[in-house]
């Protein structure tokens, strides 16, 4: 499968200069020219596209828990390490271990024990704090994987790495490539959503950036539509004041009619993505007013999501929003919460942010299991690297801090064909190193991409003279993890 041959068979003079300017570009071009053209890029962009083979999703709830959760509060317990307390990490565990600005001037490295309170829970016996009683009480429907891990320590190039594959920004984001792959079901609205949420526990977290949900390299049709928690949900989807829909529609038709003669003349690509987003965008000036119109949703939908999911902006809402979503064919829908930055007063900030994810990531789960769609939907929990086992700051009894730590950290799936009621891979006594069954990014993906139908190898684009996918030149499928 090489989608790409649709747009990159049609070249404008800027492109032609920037491909073949170098090294084997004068080869290359000769070989793309005459290169079968078998889906010219007046096709329609949106088009339902058939995957590599039958697959378990048909879409993607992908929640990304922004700064990074430490795993050793919620997750990964350690009795042991009470007996630890306030002593000095041992060397043979950190191995030298890179460190951050923020620790690496400090001159010990006290061991902090996770304050909280942990019980197994189902009949998994899955271990969770006492800070997520409502994602605790899902567990026989949750993949748990513990051993995560990453190469990147700081959080934009670790992020970065997550939704792109790459820690360097420019890479098509994941729920790019998915939309490129799949296209979209829906005609009103984009195959792919982008929500964000600011968080309790750490108001002034890392910011997020526009590229995270970008296309990259990607015609620009692939990228995320981000709708806004307040005002209008996509910016100037209103029509201004005095212009009526049919104004509307017969500008688009003028606009449209010069972008087709631009085409026509110079064969860019670009120029039929934007035909194909102006035709969009005026198609969502209604669909979008009823996706967000949550006045038909009965109140024990805001009970169940909890009552924050009546505000709009909140994490709570935008998984309502979520589900919306998801019933009407999106295929990838990335929700971004903030705020688990905590590199000081864990005991503080933790639970805050905990009390804004908790009660609505287990009523999204139920619900999409109510509704017979868990089964098609992969749901996604997690951050971008975990936490360390040693304080960052003074160590208190009541007080302490945690450091980046892209060792190992935990994160959990449901639905979509994954394995339920299961933990996978396990953690030295310190959380610190992996013993047991290690996943890395790459096949977090390369999984991902399998249980929508794709072989991770296989989706991939041709630009600047070679292929790119997803995964890069890494990755495998975790087929233990799949149901």
């Amino acid at each position: 499968m090489d989608p790409s041959l649709e747009h990159n068979l049609h070249i404008n003079r800027r492109q032609f200069f920037g491909r073949c300017a170098t090294g084997i570009g004068t080869a290359a071009l000769a070989s793309m020219l005459s290169g079968d053209a078998s889906a010219a890029p007046t096709d329609d962009p949106f088009q339902v596209k058939a995957p590599h083979f039958a697959p378990k999703a048909k879409r993607v709830i992908y929640l990304h828990q922004s700064g990074a959760p430490s795993q050793l509060d919620l997750f990964d317990y350690k009795p042991q390490m009470k007996e630890m307390y306030d002593k000095e990490l041992p060397a043979s565990i950190r191995m030298g271990q890179r460190l951050t600005g923020m620790t690496s001037g400090q001159d010990r490295f006290p061991v902090a024990p996770s304050i909280f309170k942990f019980a197994q829970h189902g009949q998994s016996g899955a271990w969770f704090s006492e800070l997520l009683p409502h994602i605790a009480g899902i567990a026989d429907e949750l993949c748990i994987v513990k051993t995560m891990h990453t190469e990147a320590i700081n959080h934009d190039p670790a992020i970065t790495f997550f939704q792109t594959g790459s820690q360097i920004a420019g890479r098509p984001s994941m729920g790019a490539w998915v939309s490129y792959g799949l296209g979209s079901t829906n005609r009103n609205l984009p195959s792919f959503v982008a929500l964000s949420s600011n968080g309790s526990g750490n108001p002034n977290c890392q910011p997020l950036y526009d590229r995270l949900w970008g296309s990259g390299f990607l015609p620009t049709v692939y990228q995320g539509v981000k709708f806004r928690g307040s005002g209008d949900p996509i910016l100037f989807l209103s029509n201004s004041p005095g212009v009526t829909p049919s104004l509307r529609r017969r500008m688009l038709d003028d606009i449209a009619a010069v972008n087709q003669a631009n085409y026509d003349t110079y064969q860019d690509p670009e120029t039929v993505t934007r035909i194909a987003q102006y035709e969009l965008a005026f198609r969502m000036q209604t669909s979008v007013p009823e996706l967000t119109d949550l006045s038909q949703e009965p109140d024990s939908t805001f009970e169940a999501y909890g009552e924050d999911s009546r505000t709009r902006g909140t994490y709570a809402a935008n998984c309502l929003l979520a589900r919306r979503l998801a019933e009407r064919g999106v295929r990838f829908i990335q929700l971004y919460h903030r705020g688990w930055d905590q590199h000081g007063s864990v005991p503080v900030q933790l639970p805050g942010q905990c009390k804004d994810t908790d009660q609505a990531t287990a009523a999204l789960i139920k619900d999409l299991k109510q509704r017979g769609m868990l089964d098609e939907t992969l749901v996604i929990w997690g951050g971008e690297f975990g936490r360390t086992i040693y304080s960052q700051g003074t160590l208190t009894p009541t007080n302490y801090g945690r450091d980046h730590h892209p060792k190992n950290f935990t994160i959990f799936m449901a639905g979509g064909g994954i394995k339920p009621g299961m933990t996978y891979g396990e953690t030295d006594d310190f959380s610190y190193n992996i013993v047991e069954n290690p996943m890395h990014v790459h096949d977090l993906q390369a999984t991902i991409l399998n249980q929508l139908g794709f072989d991770h190898e296989r989706l991939n684009y041709r630009y600047q003279g070679r292929y790119f996918r997803l995964t890069d030149v890494h990755g495998k499928v975790m087929k233990e993890l799949l149901a």
